[in-house]
């Protein structure tokens, strides 16, 4: 039997699916924070204050002297100067003081004074004399040196308000004040339930089709993060009943249930479903990218929102959704994030109706801030993991050109920012070991991948530090020389090299078509995948097949592009394509055959300003660093001899 497609039931803007399911937590009772339990100050560190506290004790209770030396009358001290000292009679604990001429009583640092004394002469001030005689040659003031009962925190005082996230130090105050538990906030219990008949767990080999399940450990982290408490349910299988079983069995005992995947419309999406039988289906589809397929609704009365299969889908509706509830329930906003201007580096098109969130690196360069949009595709993970920030592109708004400036939502701190390197430009496999030896060094790598061509481009926008460039000039042989002449005419231009590396052709194991030269590409059997317009690599192929007389048009794939080499491989790997262009290293990587075309330098481009300054010195001595080029070195059809070393100077 076959089964029946579902369909979204409407796409609607997120603020009216925020106003949809705020309508149903107020009907329900959920929308207010949750009530408090008590627990042990030792255990309350991160926890949210239920209520006011107030202090049971005075801090101190007693009064207190602050220094080590003697409890004395002040006003027995007044007179005293170098030139006329006045002396003091050392007394002890339970000696009649009436009978006493300026009593002086030996303390130290918290100990409690004596009822007849209201000062503290430091131990340094005291000048022994004859017998119990003592010495001073200063006065001191009613109530110097003394701690006075209730100077911190007087006994019915507000110590933390209500909603306050305890710190360390809070937890010190509360002891102070007299109290040894504490009433918090109760910790939303957040049920999440992975599906899919394709999904394996984690340290699970994956056959073909299989995919490793990883959101649910994104989503409990998040989650954690943020107030709550996680359970992980075991993958379900794409099946109505068993994900009907697992929902109605999480909404017993959690105050929210997330089911991922299972939310778009395919024939083994069961997750609307699911919530209509069990509750009630407030949302099904959001205006939003990525994350387009989000459900909401309630499990009577426990709220459930369908997340997304896809990673970065998934990511983005804990920020929206997920992280707000909590924050709510908790008695508190969200955890503000800094945010900062920056200049978008290339130009990105949105579409129209919906909220797009795109992740961004970020880097300063020179006056300007920049950032750089990462690939957008909701099954990117690796966007996550690279992400200094996330800007929002508004409905209706269509995109942003090259330049614009736009608000970023961000992911590291300012100071982080301030020690990145900006690289825009050819992708090679050097710039991942060169971020790893940066990150050790306590700075960090920006690297966006947009071709030779494009990396030239976007330092003469003054948008980089570096740009990555293999371009050669088949009239001399020379790379990059010609072309930094011809984008960036009015620049001071340091060519240093990074690498000398092979280029050839990847193709499947054993080579099963013997593909021998770029000649056979125009056999017409043979699918090719190219890489992007201005990429170095482009260029040495467009080079090679007009030194055979081969027209691109008769390579079959020769219009279809990819990004990077690893891209390539991963394309040839997986029967994409049965050839591409690439460095041997990336072969190696993915256990590819290559047939090998050229050898090339590949350079890094970078303006004078910068090549001279104290933010790239770390990067000019990691390129001389011993470790760093035999870790290179150590990559299949790498060369660094000449790393380091500047190839060219070009001047305007």
């Amino acid at each position: 039997m076959t089964e029946k497609r579902t369909f979204y039931l409407h796409d609607i803007p997120l603020d009216e699916a925020w106003a949809r399911l705020n309508a149903a937590l107020a009907a329900a009772g959920l929308d207010a924070p949750f009530p408090g339990e008590t627990v042990p100050l030792d255990r309350a560190r991160g926890r949210v204050t239920a209520g006011p506290v107030w202090a049971k004790l005075s801090a101190p209770h007693y009064h207190a002297a602050a220094m080590d030396g003697y409890a004395v009358r002040a006003a027995d001290t007044f007179g005293a100067s170098e030139v006329s000292p006045v002396s003091l009679h050392e007394v002890s604990p339970g000696d009649a003081i009436d009978a006493v001429a300026r009593p002086a009583l030996p303390v130290n640092t918290g100990q409690p004074m004596p009822a007849w004394a209201d000062a503290v002469v430091m131990i340094e001030y005291i000048q022994p004399k004859s017998g119990s005689e003592l010495g001073i040659r200063a006065p001191v003031a009613p109530w110097q040196h003394v701690r006075p009962m209730g100077e911190d925190m007087v006994a019915t005082e507000l110590v933390l308000p209500a909603n306050h996230t305890l710190r360390p130090v809070d937890l010190g105050a509360l002891a102070a004040s007299g109290h040894s538990a504490v009433s918090v906030r109760r910790r939303p219990r957040v049920a999440i339930i992975p599906t899919g008949s394709e999904l394996v767990a984690v340290g699970e080999p994956p056959a073909p089709g299989k995919i490793i399940e990883s959101n649910s450990l994104v989503l409990a982290a998040q989650v954690e993060a943020w107030g709550g408490i996680p359970t992980r349910w075991q993958i379900v299988p794409d099946a109505f009943e068993h994900i009907r079983a697992a929902a109605a069995e999480a909404a017993r005992d959690h105050d929210l249930v997330l089911i991922n995947a299972g939310s778009s419309a395919g024939t083994e999406d069961y997750t609307a479903r699911v919530v209509e039988e069990l509750g009630e289906l407030l949302v099904h589809g959001i205006a939003v990218r990525p994350g387009h397929p989000v459900i909401l609704g309630m499990l009577q009365p426990v709220p459930v929102i369908g997340v997304p299969g896809y990673p970065v889908s998934a990511a983005l509706t804990g920020e929206l959704f997920v992280e707000p509830l909590l924050a709510r329930w908790r008695g508190q906003q969200p955890e503000p994030r800094p945010t900062l201007q920056a200049v978008l580096s290339r130009k990105v098109l949105s579409p129209t109706g919906d909220d797009e969130f795109m992740r961004v690196t970020v880097g300063q360069v020179g006056d300007q801030t920049i950032a750089a949009p990462l690939s957008r595709g909701a099954g990117v993970i690796t966007s996550l993991v690279r992400a200094d920030g996330l800007v929002h592109i508004p409905r209706f708004s269509e995109g942003h050109p090259a330049g614009a400036t736009v608000t970023v939502r961000l992911y590291k701190s300012l100071d982080a920012i301030a020690r990145t390197v900006v690289a825009i430009g050819s992708h090679d496999l050097t710039l991942d070991l060169l971020a790893q030896y940066l990150a050790e060094r306590n700075m960090s790598l920006s690297s966006a991948n947009v071709g030779s061509v494009g990396g030239l481009l976007a330092l003469r926008r003054g948008q980089a530090h570096i740009a990555g460039a293999h371009l050669l000039d088949p009239e001399t042989g020379e790379y990059n020389v010609k072309y930094v002449k011809q984008y960036l005419p009015d620049r001071h231009v340091f060519l240093v090299t990074l690498v000398e590396r092979e280029q050839g052709l990847i193709v499947p194991p054993g080579n099963p078509q013997g593909i021998a030269s770029v000649a056979d590409l125009a056999r017409g059997d043979v699918r090719y995948i190219n890489r992007q317009r201005g990429a170095g690599t482009r260029l040495l192929l467009d080079y090679e097949l007009e030194q055979r007389g081969v027209a691109p048009e008769q390579v079959a794939g020769y219009a279809r592009e990819a990004f990077t080499h690893l891209e390539v491989a991963a394309a040839v790997a997986g029967g994409a394509a049965d050839c591409g262009m690439g460095v041997l290293a990336a072969a190696r990587a993915l256990e590819l055959d290559f047939v090998p075309v050229a050898g090339e330098r590949y350079d890094l481009v970078i303006p004078a300003e910068h090549y001279t300054s104290d933010h790239l010195k770390p990067l000019r001595d990691l390129l001389h660093n011993r470790a760093f080029q035999a870790a290179v070195a150590a990559m299949p059809g790498y060369a660094v001899n000449q790393m380091g070393q500047v190839a060219a100077e070009v001047k305007p």
